[in-house]
Parts: C-alpha cells; structure tokens; sequence
C-alpha cells in the first residue's frame, strides 16, 4: 500500500473532464515542442537571423520528425505491422532516432527551397531538440514506455498502471536518466554555440553527444519491443553511424575553419 501511493502519480492520464482526457505523454511533448520553439525564437533574434523562417522551419521539422518517427517504428515492428495493418495509425511507437533523421532531412529541405543556409540553421535548433527531448523523456516517463530493465538495488522506479511497463516490478528509470542527460546537453549545447569558430559545430557536437549517450542508456532499457540488430538494439546501431557522422562532420569543420 505504501508503494501503491508512493508511485500512483505516475500515470499517463494528467487530467479527464468528461470524455476529454489530457494525456501526460501528449502533453509534455506539446510542452517540448513549444519550449523548442520559443528558444529559437529568442535565440534567431539574438544572432540577427531571418525571423520569419522560424515557425515554418519548427513546423516543417517537427512534421518531418514525426513521420520519419513513425516510419522507423513500422519498420522495426515490420512483422507486428503485417500481422495488423490497421495498427500501424495507431498513436502510440515512434522511435526517436527517426525522429530526429526525419527532423534535419525535412529542414535541411527548407533550407535549400528557400535558399538559406543549412549549417547555420542546423545550429541553430538543434540545441532546442535536445531540450524538446527532455521534455518528452519526461512524457515516456508518464507513460511508462521506454522502460528500463529490473532494477537490482539501489535506485528504482515502479509503476502500478502502466499500459507499457510491467506493473509492480522495480525497473531502472531510464526515462528520468534520458531526460537528466538531454536537459544539460541542452545547456552544452548552448555553451557550445557562443563560443562556436565556424558554422556546423553546435550540430555535430549535437550528433556525437547524444549518440554516445543513447549508446550507453540502451544498455539499461527493458522494452525489447524497441527492435534489435545482431546483439545491438536498433538505436544502438543507429547510434554508431550518427556519431562517427557527427566526428567526420566536427572533423571537416575544423578543417575548414583553419584553412
């Protein structure tokens, strides 16, 4: 009983008036969404950029992540999705490494439309992914996806009414950790883009951080449903690709900006 009120906030259903229901992983993913956009907002007047792009590269991007995200989880529930079509419209399984691929292709995209520069955009937000992520780690935590394996001592998690996590079991909150990591690689980030030499930086540190991160954390997560690659699971082997792509980018930058 004492457990039972010591982890009953933990439940995905904030808030319900009548048959409206205000969803925890919904909602602070909208929070995500909106803090994001409101950082580069404030951060694209700082650097005297052209303002008016903002709203349709956020909109654009966050399209982008979306479908990207959803795509990379039909992918790797590839037989689920065969098996039951119609539960591929269904609200629930992104994988956020699609999201984040979808999110830079759609605005790499704007940017050539519109003919802006890829980079200096590129640097611009990706500090306010990771604060979006932050966000949205916290959501997965309401939700109790994304859940970490049994917790063996020291700290723990349980859910009691979880639709995602085994109920009743002490797990390693992995959400929490993610969420800690992506809020101060938000701040590095933020770091990194005032004392940046040249355009593309902020982006590639962006690639590697979070790629050696999310490496590491796969090592503890418990939802095997997140698809896997030999002994790898399907983030970890994305990761592999993104940081040696963040290295060979940081790489060629400094390259650049010596010469």
């Amino acid at each position: 009983k004492h457990d039972e009120e010591k982890y009953q906030f933990m439940k995905n259903e904030l808030l319900k008036i009548g048959p409206l229901t205000l969803y925890g992983y919904g909602f602070m993913i909208a929070i995500g969404v909106l803090a994001a956009w409101l950082v580069v907002e404030q951060r694209v007047r700082k650097l005297q950029l052209a303002c008016e792009h903002i709203f349709y590269l956020v909109l654009w991007c966050v399209l982008g992540g979306f479908a990207s995200a959803k795509i990379l989880f039909w992918i790797t529930e590839w037989k689920e999705v065969i098996r039951n079509p119609l539960g591929m419209f269904s609200s629930d399984g992104f994988v956020v490494y699609g999201g984040i691929i979808g999110g830079i292709l759609a605005g790499w995209i704007y940017c050539k439309v519109k003919k802006l520069n890829f980079l200096t955009y590129f640097d611009l937000v990706m500090p306010s992914i990771a604060l979006a992520q932050g966000f949205g780690r916290i959501g997965c935590f309401l939700a109790g996806c994304c859940y970490g394996k049994e917790a063996q001592g020291g700290l723990s998690v349980i859910f009691t009414d979880s639709d995602y996590a085994p109920n009743n079991i002490p797990l390693i909150p992995t959400q929490i950790y993610s969420s800690i990591l992506d809020f101060l690689h938000f701040f590095l980030l933020l770091y990194i883009a005032r004392h940046k030499k040249a355009e593309g930086e902020v982006a590639a540190c962006y690639l590697i951080f979070y790629s050696v991160g999310r490496f590491i954390l796969e090592f503890f997560r418990g939802d095997l449903e997140r698809g896997s690659i030999g002994v790898l699971s399907t983030s970890q082997f994305i990761s592999i690709f993104t940081g040696v792509a963040g290295m060979v980018m940081l790489g060629v930058i400094k390259k650049r900006a010596k010469k």
